[in-house]
This record gives C-alpha cells, structure tokens and sequence, in this order.
C-alpha cells in the first residue's frame, strides 16, 4: 500500500437514510447522496470523539484534505422470478420537540419539526487521503474506529440504521476501493459525485466540510468544498 493514499471504502445500506441538507429551523431536509460532513461525523462517532472537543476540532482540521467520491447505487426487488429496481423516494415526517426555546427565550412546550427521510436508497463511498489518517479512521491506538466503534453508526439519524457493515475496507488504489463495492460494475454507470481540488474542475460547491460540530456558543461550522456530479451511462 502506498505510504502516501489509501483509500477507504464505506458502504450505507438501510430502509432509511437522511442526509442533512438545506435545513432551517423546523424543516430539516435530505440530500440526494450523502454529505462529507455526515461521513465524518460518522468517523468521530466511532472513534468516541464528543462534539465541541480539541481533539475533534483537530481530527476535523485533517480531514480537510481527504477527498469523498459518493456513488448512488439502485437497489432492485426480486418477485416471482422478475427483478425491477426499487425508486428512491423522500418521504417527510413530523417529530415534537418538547421546551424548546423561542427567539425571546421563552421556554415552549412543544414544538414540531419537519423531517425528511430517503426510502430504499443505498450508496458507495470511497474517503482517500493521507495513509496514516485513514487508518486512524478505521482503527486507532486503543482500537476503536469504524472497525470497532465506540457510539453507534447511523446514516443520517438514529433512527437509519445500516442493514450491512458500513467498513468494506482500506485500498491502494480507487479502482480496487470500488471493485469490492460495485462488483465488475463500471463507475460511469452510476450517478456518482466527486470531489475535486481545483474550482475550476467542478460543477458545483457545497457547504459540508464540517470545522465543528459543537462551538461553544452552540453553533455548528462548516467550509465549502468543490464537487463534480456525474449521471450515470446506460
């Protein structure tokens, strides 16, 4: 393996997925592919990392220059010896959130909020960069990591829980990364998503590089990053 890149791959399975996107106050939507800033909130979660720490701020500044290649993978349903692929579908739910604060900090006793879910989604991603810092990722000094998490791993929510293991390994290569997630599949045929280094290589910039999940004064903090969609051939 090379001293310089490995590459990590992650597979998100389940019923249900949501990926935070877009969300304002009491409406908090899903994005269509998952988001850097889930992923790695998933890695701190495994390593038992708690928000708003130094050692998260830290782990968060070198994770900076990881790239995330998110892959959309079509589920398919087999009946009665015929097989046809499942949609993806958003679905939105209502949950109440008891003493919640109002602007003037007033204490209200209910309050609900609007939660979007995807139905029958699945997805590949492979996370690459520095070799030491993916391997820290999946196992660190005491053991723990995507490997061996210390909190649960969810996509998205609590309540979107992975149906296989979310750690398919640590590669040399993309090629082989994705081998073992799509099979002898091709990528172009999935719509997938890449991140890129250069403005100019990308076809749009998203505000999910997470720098802190918990600032002291409450308030999360994220950088932009530059990505490129591609639809898939077929």
């Amino acid at each position: 393996m090379s001293n310089e890149t490995a590459y990590l791959a992650l597979r998100l399975e389940g019923p249900l997925q949501s990926w935070g996107f877009e969300s304002q106050y009491n409406r908090r939507n899903t994005g269509l592919l998952p988001t850097k800033s889930a992923i790695l909130g998933m890695c701190c979660a495994a390593l038992g990392i708690p928000r708003g720490t130094e050692k998260e701020k830290v782990l968060l500044e070198q994770c900076v220059g990881l790239r995330l290649l998110t892959v959309a993978v079509p589920r398919s349903l087999k009946y009665g010896g015929k097989s046809s692929q499942l949609p993806v579908r958003r679905i939105t739910d209502y949950h109440t959130v008891q003493n919640t604060k109002t602007a003037s900090g007033v204490l209200k006793p209910t309050h609900l909020t609007y939660r979007q879910y995807l139905c029958d989604a699945a997805f590949a991603c492979v996370l690459s960069g520095n070799t030491e810092l993916i391997n820290r990722l999946v196992k660190d000094e005491k053991g723990y990591g995507l490997e061996n998490p210390v909190w649960g791993i969810w996509l998205g929510r609590k309540a979107c829980i992975p149906t296989a293991p979310v750690f398919a390994g640590i590669f040399p290569t993309e090629v082989e990364a994705l081998c073992e997630l799509l099979g002898d599949r091709p990528l172009d045929m999935f719509t997938y998503q890449r991140e890129v280094e250069r403005f100019e290589d990308g076809s749009d910039s998203l505000p999910d590089q997470p720098l802190c999940f918990a600032a002291p004064d409450g308030i999360r903090k994220f950088a932009p990053r530059r990505v490129k969609l591609e639809e898939g051939k077929r």
